[in-house]
């Protein structure tokens, strides 16, 4: 889930879009050059060897351990962004899909586990959340989410 970039490459990574009456499963980062959060699902990197499909149930279980079922691809995105005053660059891969584990509806807040020890908090946020404020990313996904429900 690292959204910093160590070199100029295209990164390639994968999302998993989480629903709950109306709301969508995801984590909060801060940029500390923009001064701003911004919130994207959980997922991350596709690793050689993986496919996206892969990359985000294998991401989903390291981060907060938990089970995906019923994946199903909603499009992909080209983001070009800048982070912490970085350019980037990825391929976003997402899917929607649902916790195999109905339980974990009722949880408000999971503890995320980045591999590198970084520990981020993810959160149910309804789309009318996200505004100029409450930055949802990358900055296409919501246009995707809201033609994919039609």
């Amino acid at each position: 889930m690292n959204d910093s970039q160590s070199d100029s490459s295209i990164r390639v990574i994968a999302v998993c879009v989480i629903k709950r009456n109306g709301a969508i499963l995801v984590f909060e980062g801060f940029d500390t050059v923009k001064g701003s959060a911004y919130y994207r699902p959980l997922g991350g990197g596709v690793e050689p060897g993986e496919t996206t499909q892969q990359a985000v149930l294998r991401e989903i279980r390291e981060e907060i351990d938990q089970d995906i079922v019923g994946l199903r691809a909603l499009g992909t995105i080209e983001n070009i962004f800048t982070l912490e005053g970085n350019p980037g660059h990825e391929i976003v891969f997402v899917f929607e899909g649902r916790f195999a584990n109905e339980a974990a509806y009722d949880v408000e807040e999971f503890t995320v586990r980045e591999g590198n020890g970084i520990t981020l908090q993810a959160r149910w946020r309804p789309m009318s959340f996200f505004n100029d404020h409450h930055r949802l990313v990358p900055e296409e996904l919501a246009q995707l989410l809201h033609d994919g429900s039609r």
